[in-house]
């Protein structure tokens, strides 16, 4: 057998491993974008609370950053994702 046949069995044989993997792995990255997003949100409010004239800024700010942990989570899901099916 040549070193290439070796190499797909062995990943034909982990394939179920991977899908689980994918699977924790989308979850992990589910569960740090909502820990991630909470941490902006008290951080904000905490801000708000202690400098009230500068609740347009803080805000604005709170939303980029969540949106950028939004968009890394989504990207995590999606190459576990791909993982899983293909």
């Amino acid at each position: 057998m040549s070193l290439l046949s070796i190499l797909l069995q062995v990943a034909a044989d982990l394939a179920p491993v991977a899908k689980l993997g994918a699977g924790i792995g989308a979850g992990i990255a589910a569960i740090g974008a909502g820990i991630g997003i909470g941490n902006i949100g008290r951080g904000a409010l905490e801000s708000i609370a202690r400098q009230p004239e500068a609740v347009g800024d803080i805000r604005s700010n709170m939303i980029v950053a969540a949106a950028l942990i939004e968009g890394v989570a989504f990207f995590a899901i999606v190459v576990c994702l791909l993982v899983v099916f293909l």
